[in-house]
């Protein structure tokens, strides 16, 4: 049985939306995509390719695999860890509109999506990868399907896009299992997920 995980790329105000590009996504009039390229240093790409080591298949939200499918089919380098990947290995897309996916190996998920993924958990050998889809991200964790997350903190506040952990999402608490930070300033962090959160309150000190 596979594990799904998450790799996700936000600012430190939690924006998600267009990291690789000005163009990439502009939904919403959002104009400050490519927000991740000043920081792409050699400690961000090793860390991509120690992700992009262990996949099975892979799992898109729509916006992304349309991103995805106009640029890494393109990328024939067999030397590339991830074009490699990405091109190989079975993909699913969520989606209730796309009828003839043009990237080859792909599957289109409709329908309930907390037993297609399940299903999907329980047929890959080694893990279900997520790369950005932020909104599929967002309902996948609600479901508690997400076993881990690989959240990169980029040094930047934008003040406006797509946020990853959006109002009203389901509360979720994780375990740090492992993290370090880029000589740039890239906060490349790993959470597996432990369940519901859990509350308390500090004691006050007595009264003289």
């Amino acid at each position: 049985m596979g594990k799904l995980v998450s790799t996700v790329f936000v600012t430190l105000d939690g924006v998600y939306q267009g990291p690789g590009a000005p163009q990439e996504d502009t939904t919403g009039g959002f104009g400050q995509g490519g927000w991740v390229v000043p920081y792409a240093d050699e400690d961000f790409g090793a860390f991509i390719n120690e992700v992009f080591a262990g996949p099975g298949a892979f799992l898109l939200g729509r916006r992304t695999y349309d991103i995805f499918a106009s640029y890494w089919p393109r990328i024939t380098d067999p030397a590339d860890p991830v074009a490699t990947k990405l091109n190989a290995l079975p993909k699913y897309v969520v989606s209730t509109t796309l009828d003839t996916p043009g990237w080859a190996g792909t599957t289109v998920i409709r329908g309930d999506l907390a037993k297609e993924i399940a299903g999907l958990k329980e047929r890959t050998d080694g893990e279900v990868q997520v790369h950005g889809s932020g909104a599929l991200v967002g309902s996948l964790l609600d479901l508690g399907l997400v076993d881990t997350l690989h959240l990169l903190t980029f040094p930047v506040v934008l003040g406006e896009g797509m946020r990853l952990f959006r109002e009203g999402g389901v509360p979720t608490a994780f375990r740090h299992t492992g993290g370090r930070v880029t000589p740039a300033g890239v906060s490349l962090q790993t959470y597996d997920l432990a369940g519901r959160p859990e509350f308390g309150t500090f004691d006050l000190p007595p009264e003289a």
